[in-house]
This record gives structure tokens, sequence and C-alpha cells, in this order.
């Protein structure tokens, strides 16, 4: 389906009318609620508070907002292009795939928080730990997604494939890599928000910069508001970065889209 200009501008807005009109109310009670009650702002500030506290350490913010970026794009890029290619190889071998299972759920089972101090010793506290982290936490989803588009083609065609004789390759770049592509950007739908958490959980471990480090940073210094307009911060760059990827799908699979319009 051709995208048209409506798509990217009040076509976004209509679509997600009611959850902005809901977003609107619950933090408009938030903040009567905060303001009523007298809540401390240590304990949780109002979104208004939030607001003036953002507003004023706004210069602080863009340097730490881009390193968190760098990160999470970094990461996503590592993530989908060793999951890619994993992927490949656990559909066209049955026994890289017997292999590679196993230790793809072993790795995906251990937590994140645990691997990032050795990822601290093993390359140091610059920016190539939370790129691996971020990498690592992302590139399950991709793997799973990719292999099983991959795998998903239905028998008539492979055999119509093999009737001709057409090679390998062929059949995999205009046969199984199309149909795995509405797969491939299911799993990096779930991928972008992983590699955040795995960025902001490398910043928590060991950073001087990112948005991690500002919550924790100023959640010892009890600026909870700050606190607060750093998750807001995250909790905006995560969506930025999820639409980023529908859109790439709207434009390399449109046929898809139109399925689920």
């Amino acid at each position: 389906m051709p995208m048209n200009s409506g798509w990217f501008g009040t076509s976004i807005l209509k679509r997600n009318a009611s959850a902005i009109a809901v977003f609107i109310l619950l933090f408009a009670a938030w903040d009567a609620i905060c303001r009523l009650v007298k809540v401390p702002d240590w304990l949780l500030p109002a979104p208004s508070r939030i607001c003036e506290e953002v507003w004023k350490q706004r210069s602080l913010i863009p340097p730490h907002l881009f390193a968190t970026a760098y990160e999470v794009v970094l990461g996503f890029i590592l993530a989908l292009v060793l999951g890619v290619l994993i992927a490949i190889i656990i559909v066209l071998s049955p026994t890289a795939r017997k292999i590679v299972y196993p230790i793809l759920i072993f790795l995906q089972s251990v937590p994140k928080v645990a691997l990032a101090p050795i990822l601290l010793l093993w390359v140091g506290y610059g920016l190539e730990s939370k790129v691996l982290l971020a990498g690592i936490t992302a590139f399950f989803p991709i793997i799973i997604n990719s292999s099983t588009g991959m795998q998903s083609v239905p028998e008539e065609m492979l055999e119509l494939t093999r009737s001709l004789h057409s090679p390998s390759l062929k059949v995999f770049w205009k046969v199984r890599l199309p149909n795995a592509m509405p797969y491939l950007f299911g799993g990096m739908k779930v991928a972008v928000p992983l590699s955040l958490i795995g960025a902001v959980v490398g910043e928590f471990v060991g950073s001087d910069q990112g948005l991690g480090y500002m919550i924790l940073t100023y959640s010892s210094t009890m600026n909870t508001s700050l606190v607060f307009g750093a998750m807001f911060i995250l909790a905006i760059l995560g969506m930025v970065l999820f639409y980023l990827v529908v859109v790439a799908e709207r434009v390399l699979c449109p046929w898809y889209s139109a399925k689920i319009e």
C-alpha cells in the first residue's frame, strides 16, 4: 500500500486521539491530586512541577538524551545485523539450529542486569559496554521472528522452486526473505524498547552520561521531579524509535501494511 502524506501528520493524531485524551485526563488528575493533598515534591511531584524542573534544567538534558539515543540506535543495529545473520544460519542448517537454539535460550534467560557488570569489566566503561548490552537485550526477538518467517514459506512454493531448479541463494532472496519481512519487523518492534532498556541498565551500572545516569544521579539528590522528567523523555524516545520502525515497515512491506489497516 503506497504511503500518503496524511499518515505522517494529522492522521497519526486521529488514530491515537482516544489514547492521547486518556493520557491528558490521567496527568490532569495526577496534578490535581498532588496539589490538593499537598504531596511533597521529593515523594511524588505533580506533572506541572516536573515540566518546570525539566525546563529549568533544559540545557543539561540534550547531551544526555543524545548519548542514550546513540547507544540505543547502535545497539539496535548490532542486534538487527547479528539477529538476521544467525536466523539465516538457523534456517539453512538444521545442525546449526540444534546447536544454536539452546544457547540462545540460555543467554536470553540470564538477567541482563547481571551481565552489565561483566561487560563493564570486559570492555570498559565507555560506549562499547552500553551498545553491547543494548544489542544483547534486543537481538533475541529478531532471531526468533526472522527464523520463523523464513521457515513459514508454504511448502507448495518451495516445491515449485525445486521443480524449476532454482538456486538456493535465489530462493532465499526471492522467496524466504520477502516472506520473513513482516515477521522481522514484528521482532524489530519488540527489540526497540528492549534495546532502550539495555542501554539504560548499562548507564545505571557504569556511566557518566545518558538519561539512565541522570536518573541515578538525581535520585541520590532526591530531585524526584527531574528523575520523572528523565523517565518521561525515555518513554518519548522509545515511542519515536518504535514509530520509525513502523514507518520503515510501511515503506518496505506495503503489501503487509495494507492487510492490517
